[in-house]
């Protein structure tokens, strides 16, 4: 059972991961004046497939859970838009994050 629970872990991580990334191509897409219609489109992709494997989950484990792991994404979104697009990130909003992590670790382990 736990081998399985490890499955499901990294298949939600993977799926918070292509939305986060899915919001980094979309902003890289629309920063330009002339919008870049490949960041765009891949920007798209990447959320329907993130899409695709939150079904999955969704038909193996409860929506309580799973829907609460998805605070991945807020976590993944702040490094991205920090450290790729040299974004000024608050300590403040540092401090949710963490906050966020510690919850996100709290109910992945229950």
């Amino acid at each position: 059972m736990a081998s399985s629970k490890m499955k499901y872990v990294a298949v939600l991580v993977l799926s918070t991961l292509l939305g986060a990334v899915g919001q980094l191509l979309f902003k890289a897409g629309l920063a330009q004046q002339s919008m870049l219609i490949p960041y765009l489109i891949a920007g798209l992709v990447a959320y329907i497939v993130s899409t695709g494997f939150y079904f999955f989950i969704l038909s193996r484990v409860h929506l309580s859970w799973a829907y609460s792991l998805g605070g991945l994404s807020y976590i993944f979104t702040v490094i991205f838009a920090n450290f790729i697009l040299m974004e000024n990130v608050p300590i403040l909003r540092w401090v949710g994050v963490v906050v966020i992590a510690v919850g996100v670790a709290f109910i992945g382990l229950s």
